[in-house]
């Protein structure tokens, strides 16, 4: 604590400062203390607040510094710019304290940004500006003659609404011939004057006395009030009254109604008659007392005629004086105590309030600033102040009947965007009154809240063969901030999606996250494919969230099946042999076809759609294959033509045809005639006749020179087998690849060897098919006259029963010699043309 004392002289002020440091509260900072004295003009200075507390100015502009009085009115006023407190209109200390000392008023100076609080304390110092003055002008006393030396007689005191030393000091009674004066101090501070008289009366020799009474008070400079006292002296009344009690106490209630019965004070005259009746006056009181207290002039009897207030006036004090006919008095003194009653609710006073506060606000932020007050005294001004229990926010204490409310924990402005925080004061009084004030704080939003997907993932389906531009289907985030905080924004992640840009594939819409094709999506080339999209809200910084979408492309059925086998050519006819001893279900051929399409669109199913001879064959509905559905007959026809429809499960479904050829027969020469039916001018076969003539000369050439060498080989492995065997050697099958089974049942085999046919026309292309071992096939050129048959092998060219291995190769070798034989035959018939 320090204190500093500045003293000058402008129409006599003082100004005493204190500064009072507090450190209870980071919200409350100090308290200053000035004297000035009353009736200062206005403007005048009171103090350097600024310099005082240590503030520069720039900080009580900057702070909107202001005064805050409990009072209707302003006796200080604050100059910001300077820092000063100045006078704002005349301080009359009689008005603002009347006998109160020492006399003073406090106000708060409020600084804002951050919040601070200050209570400055100004006393008013009291200068003699009042003169003593007498409640009547002139006192009228009327004295029997017979009044003995010691009688007293009650005067009514002077008022000086100064204190202090200001106030009256002393009295002085002018002539002194026959009284004297006595000064008597009271109780509560005041004083009460009594004239004694020193020598007797004599109404004989001077029936009236005039006196003057003079009040003295001690300022400077001094002041002076007089009154005039008419004594009238009576005819002699020899016994005065006496009170029943010098002193009578009471205790009232401060609610107590008006008429209520205080007290009743008595008096006995041992006189009789006219002499000894009394009567009752209250003498020398104050002017509230009166309007409060009623006496009955004749019966004694006090009552209350006004309202008590015990918060103004703790206790009242009544000289009571009884008086005979022969204006014999006595004075008793009524003492008046005010019981206090809680009859004062608690107040609230709203200092400073925030309107909004940051969610991010850490605990301890200050909100806003209160002032409670309570008139009663003792428990009843005991004053317990709270708030609603279920908010965020705690109040305590800082000054004397000043709290602070600040934050208690995090605010979280999605969870509760408001508060109303209701403050409860009550005070602890039987009953205890309460009174309470709501006020609004709104919690202002901050960034604190990503955008959030309503899915974790995304999936959606999409026909392919869409048109650019489509809208496939739109992500959706929300952000629980509020304001442009909670606006979203969708943006693509580039990323590469299956070799190429996310961008190039989709695009979504900034605003609404609508995602739309950027082309046509295909099944046959992608079937899905991933991207990412991200929310970004509009807050500083932003915050974001990614979230993985899925694309399906599903299956349109845009793709017919496609035939694979028959090959469909058209400088070529292929057949398929049957023969005639083929029983029921023999296999014929198989239609193979593949829909790149996927799912039911590339379920296929067969169907025979056209038939030389429904009766003969059928088509497997699942696998396409073409079997006989009876015996083949002699009466037959050689040629059978079939065509199979291919068709998928798409909606709608697509189809493919494949038109097959078959000849029902034992041997080629048996059809020949039948698929020769192609007509040449003589000229032209002419010279295919010479061809193939020299064509066969030379393959029959070749054929011998082969079989010799055959036959040489053939010995010599013989030979060196029959050493093998006799070495007791274990002999080892030789198996040659490509091997199988000749003996087909109808079924189609997994080995396949090469058969060739080449075109007699030079402007045909070549064609070549792979066929099974175990079956007859006739491949036909339209333009060619030549046939072509597979030759099986059987039998062995060596007649060596006993050797597998030499039957095995004997089969070999033949196959060998028939496949050279046949490519020298090509060759020649390629010559040719």
């Amino acid at each position: 604590m320090g204190d500093w004392c500045t003293t000058g002289r402008r129409g006599g002020w003082q100004v005493l400062f204190y500064i009072l440091c507090l450190s209870a509260l980071d919200s409350v900072t100090g308290q200053a203390r000035y004297s000035i004295p009353e009736e200062q003009s206005e403007g005048s200075i009171v103090g350097n607040i600024g310099r005082d507390l240590g503030l520069e100015v720039k900080r009580l502009v900057s702070g909107k510094a202001r005064i805050i009085t409990k009072g209707a009115r302003q006796y200080v006023d604050l100059n910001r710019d300077k820092g000063l407190l100045v006078v704002k209109e005349r301080i009359d200390r009689e008005e603002l304290c009347g006998q109160t000392t020492p006399c003073s008023f406090s106000f708060e100076l409020i600084i804002e940004n951050p919040i601070q609080l200050y209570r400055v304390t100004v006393e008013v110092r009291d200068i003699n500006d009042n003169t003593p003055s007498f409640p009547k002008d002139e006192i009228n006393l009327e004295i029997s003659e017979n009044a003995v030396s010691g009688a007293r007689f009650s005067l009514e005191s002077a008022v000086d609404p100064d204190v202090g030393v200001n106030s009256i000091q002393n009295y002085s009674l002018r002539p002194k011939d026959n009284f004297k004066l006595e000064v008597h101090s009271q109780a509560d501070g005041g004083k009460y004057i009594e004239m004694v008289l020193q020598t007797p009366l004599d109404r004989e020799e001077q029936e009236t006395l005039s006196l003057m009474l003079i009040a003295t008070d001690g300022g400077e400079p001094q002041r002076t009030g007089t009154v005039r006292i008419h004594i009238t002296v009576l005819d002699a009344n020899d016994n005065a009254p006496v009170c029943g009690q010098p002193v009578y106490k009471t205790d009232v209630k401060e609610s107590s109604p008006k008429g209520t019965l205080i007290t009743t004070v008595s008096a006995d005259d041992a006189d009789q008659g006219v002499n000894g009746e009394v009567t009752f006056s209250i003498a020398h009181v104050a002017k509230e007392a009166k309007e409060l207290f009623e006496l009955n002039v004749d019966t004694g009897e006090i009552k209350l005629v006004g309202n008590l207030d015990f918060e103004k006036t703790k206790n009242y004090q009544l000289n009571v004086k009884a008086r005979d006919q022969g204006g014999f008095t006595d004075t008793c003194k009524v003492v008046i105590q005010i019981i206090d009653e809680n009859d004062n609710v608690p107040t609230i006073q709203l200092m400073s309030h925030s309107n909004s506060i940051p969610e991010d606000s850490p605990p301890g932020t200050t909100v806003a600033v209160i002032n409670v007050e309570d008139a009663d005294s003792d428990g009843n001004g005991v004053v317990l102040c709270y708030i609603n229990a279920d908010i965020p926010f705690k109040i305590e204490s800082s000054l004397t009947d000043y709290y602070t409310i600040v934050t208690d924990s995090t605010l979280d402005r999605e969870t509760v965007s408001e508060y109303n925080v209701t403050i409860t004061v009550s005070d602890e009084g039987t009953p205890p009154l309460s009174s309470n004030k709501s006020i609004t704080v709104k919690v202002s939003d901050v960034n604190d809240n990503p955008p959030k997907f309503d899915q974790p993932v995304y999936s959606k389906s999409i026909q392919e063969n869409n048109s650019p531009g489509f809208s496939i289907f739109s992500v959706r985030a929300s952000d629980a901030d509020w304001g442009q905080n909670a606006r979203v924004s969708y943006f693509l992640d580039d990323k590469q999606v299956n070799g190429v840009t996310a961008s190039s594939v989709v695009s979504v819409n900034l605003e609404n996250g609508a995602i739309h094709a950027v082309r046509s999506f295909d099944y046959e080339q992608i079937k899905s494919f991933q991207f990412n999209v991200t929310a970004r809200d509009g807050g500083s910084p932003p915050l974001s969230s990614v979230v993985a979408v899925r694309i399906l492309v599903q299956d349109q059925n845009d793709n017919a099946p496609q035939v694979l086998y028959p090959v469909q050519t058209s400088s070529s006819l292929v057949a398929e042999m049957v023969p005639r001893s083929a029983d029921v279900g023999y296999l014929v051929t198989k239609v193979v076809a593949v829909d790149v399409d996927s799912g039911q669109n590339a379920w296929l199913s067969y169907k025979l759609q056209k038939a030389t001879d429904r009766a003969l064959f059928e088509v497997g509905l699942q696998n396409g294959e073409i079997r006989t559905i009876r015996q083949v007959t002699d009466k037959d026809a050689v040629k059978q033509r079939l065509t199979v429809v291919v068709e998928d499960n798409g909606q709608p479904s697509r189809s493919a045809t494949v038109n097959v050829n078959v000849a029902v027969a034992d041997s080629f020469p048996e059809v020949l005639s039948e698929f020769t039916d192609f007509t040449h001018d003589k000229e032209y076969n002419d010279n295919l006749t010479f061809y193939l003539v020299l064509a066969l000369a030379v393959v029959s050439f070749l054929f011998i020179t082969c079989l010799v060498v055959i036959i040489s080989v053939k010995i010599y492995r013989w030979r060196q087998s029959r050493v093998l065997y006799h070495s007791n050697l274990p002999v080892i099958p030789y198996y040659p690849p490509r091997y199988a089974d000749t003996l087909g049942t109808g079924t189609l085999q997994h080995v396949y060897n090469y058969e060739v046919c080449r075109t007699t026309d030079s402007r045909k292309s070549d064609c070549k098919f792979v066929r099974p071992c175990s079956q007859n096939v006739l491949i036909m050129d339209p333009s060619c006259t030549g046939t072509m048959q597979r030759m099986q092998s059987e039998q062995n060219i060596l007649d060596e029963p006993d050797s597998p291995l030499e039957h095995d190769l004997n089969v070999d070798n033949v196959c060998f010699v028939l496949i050279a034989s046949i490519g020298l035959f090509r060759s020649l018939q390629c010559a040719s043309f």
